[in-house]
């Protein structure tokens, strides 16, 4: 592992993941900031017991995504919008890239921290299933069930919300 020194490096290198995390957890830039911020001062203190490369993004994944969790539990932070009143679309076409749409943001948002995390994880990072489960420290398994609800959610709100009926 790098010493000390090469901090400034590491945090350029891994700061846009950081951040993008944050964002697309809480859909809030100046908290986002501030949460990246308080992930890097925790990265600091923590610097020693890293391992190696691949520990330090395992670690700073996991550590990015409860502490958006935890800032979701203390703000009691709700989606800014209810459902019911996100407008339909005026075209039935799809959008290229589906986390660019307000209203699945905004479905996503209204997801439980806990599977918000999950999504943001497979679909925004892109990671696999077993990367996920190692960064949160969870069972593979649990990790497949709770993104199975959590996308059996998301479209039950998403046919609801847009008026499609399978």
């Amino acid at each position: 592992m790098p010493d000390r020194a090469d901090f400034e490096g590491i945090v350029r290198e891994h700061q846009s993941m950081v951040f993008s995390i944050a964002y697309h957890f809480l859909h809030d830039r100046p908290a986002a900031e501030e949460l990246a911020q308080d992930v890097f001062l925790r990265l600091y203190k923590s610097f020693g017991a890293l391992e190696s490369a691949e520990h330090l993004t395992r670690w700073l994944r996991r550590v990015t995504t409860n502490r958006c969790i935890d800032y979701c539990r203390r703000s009691k932070l709700m989606p800014r919008i209810g459902l019911e009143q996100v407008p339909e679309p005026s075209s039935p076409s799809r959008p290229p890239d589906p986390m660019l749409s307000r209203t699945l943001r905004q479905l996503v948002a209204s997801l439980p921290g806990n599977w918000r995390a999950l999504v943001i994880l497979k679909y925004q990072e892109e990671m696999e299933t077993e990367e996920i489960a190692r960064a949160l420290d969870m069972p593979v398994g649990t990790v497949k069930s709770q993104l199975s609800r959590a996308l059996d959610f998301l479209r039950e709100k998403a046919s609801r919300v847009l008026g499609e009926t399978e």
